[in-house]
């Protein structure tokens, strides 16, 4: 018989304290689970501040080691990490995200991807973060702690947030099924 997840408390440790990045992770995690609570702490990538292709994931999965490594009591622990890949000779933005279990397992999601200026392509490839590369072309601060690059491009139709919440939902999916990715269930789920 299921016991329904739902019943159950969950921490989340998210690897920033960016609160959009935070609120993403409870925005997903709440559509599965009751009693979240998502905790963000300050991890460190180890890539770029500018990751390009492969460095998104690497950098999601430190944040997520990292994580686990400090604070072994939460029941998830998820890196967020955003960066920009080459795909058909067209460079895209996306987050790029990585959630590991209390029990050591692993899965990466990635939320949509959306096409950059290619104005801007050659500041990013040079190693200058989207974020202060958005800053200057809108003349604000700190954009991505708020609609992000997405928002200011799709002129609020999704913001930051939102995007970063579709890619933990994707990254969720193995813990949802446990069975079929992981051969058995472990814990309750929905």
């Amino acid at each position: 018989m299921k016991t329904d997840s739902r019943l159950m408390s969950t921490r989340i440790l998210v690897g920033s304290t960016n609160p959009v990045k935070i609120a993403a992770t409870r925005e997903a995690f709440s559509k599965h689970f009751d009693d979240v609570l998502v905790e963000g702490f300050s991890a460190g990538s180890d890539v770029p501040s500018q990751p390009i292709n492969e460095q998104t994931y690497d950098g999601a999965r430190n944040r997520a080691l990292a994580l686990k490594e400090h604070d072994p009591g939460a029941s998830f622990y998820v890196g967020i990490e955003g960066g920009i890949e080459e795909t058909n000779k067209t460079w895209f933005a996306f987050g790029g995200v990585c959630i590991i279990d209390a029990h050591g397992r692993e899965s990466i999601g990635k939320s949509p991807h959306f096409t950059l200026p290619q104005r801007m392509i050659s500041r990013l490839l040079a190693g200058e973060e989207l974020g202060k590369v958005m800053d200057k072309h809108v003349g604000e601060d700190n954009t991505k702690h708020k609609s992000g690059a997405v928002g200011i491009l799709t002129k609020g139709a999704m913001d930051r947030k939102e995007l970063y919440a579709h890619g933990v939902a994707m990254a969720l999916i193995p813990f949802l099924n446990e069975e079929l990715y992981f051969g058995k269930t472990s814990y309750a789920r929905p």
